[in-house]
């Protein structure tokens, strides 16, 4: 039974899971963006306490590697690293789109010509995307959209597209265009669970030293 330690720090909302198999064990969350850095270690230490196991009875740690907030995304693969490092185990990396996808498919009734389009408030009028086909392959890579009226009308034809993410919101102010489904909260934990256990089956790892952050867009610090 693979026991996998999943950090999730790209959004308003962080997360630590404890998961076993595809089963949650423990899960802590943050919903203050600013204090994710403070938040990880002691929900690592809780999860693993609350689930009555050791750092070094996990299996693997998986984070949520991006598109997402910039900071967040290096606070969850920095903390994600030095675990692997130190305790000699693999690491996983998820795509936040794929998640939410995801999570659209379980969240929806809707199963069959459909498409799933996770969105991310990106700023202004710019979102993180992608499109997903009813089983959830990728058919419109990832990339940063800027959001008007005519959205995705190249890509769908007679399907509905399941759509949700903050940058959702910004879409359903732009157009009443009844294709669009809209779903809102998205529950991300059961998917990041699936989505980790499949990579550790599939023997799905990052290089721990050379790996980075997703960003999709590049990144300019201020000097």
């Amino acid at each position: 039974m693979a026991i996998i330690l999943c950090i999730n720090t790209g959004f308003k909302t962080a997360s630590v899971i404890l998961s076993a198999e595809n089963a949650i064990l423990a899960e802590e969350k943050n919903e203050m963006q600013k204090d994710h850095a403070s938040f990880l270690e002691p929900a690592i230490q809780k999860v693993l306490r609350v689930s009555d196991k050791s750092l070094n009875k996990i299996d693997a740690v998986c984070v949520v590697n991006g598109p997402g907030s910039y900071t967040g995304l290096r606070v969850g693969l920095s903390s994600a690293k030095a675990l692997c490092y130190v305790l000699q185990k693999p690491l996983i990396l998820l795509n936040t789109l794929d998640v939410m996808a995801n999570a659209l498919h379980l969240q929806t009734t809707e199963k069959k010509e459909v498409l799933f389009c996770p969105l991310i408030d990106a700023r202004r009028m710019e979102v993180y995307t992608a499109l997903y086909n009813e089983e959830l392959k990728l058919i419109k890579p990832y990339s940063a959209e800027i959001l008007n009226e005519d959205f995705l009308q190249k890509e769908y034809q007679n399907q509905l597209v399941i759509t949700g993410g903050d940058g959702s919101l910004k879409l359903q102010q732009l157009t009443n265009n009844k294709k669009f489904i809209y779903i809102n909260p998205l529950f991300l934990s059961l998917p990041i669970v699936n989505l980790s256990m499949n990579a550790y089956n599939s023997k799905i790892f990052a290089n721990t030293i050379y790996c980075e952050p997703f960003y999709l867009k590049p990144v300019y610090f201020k000097k």
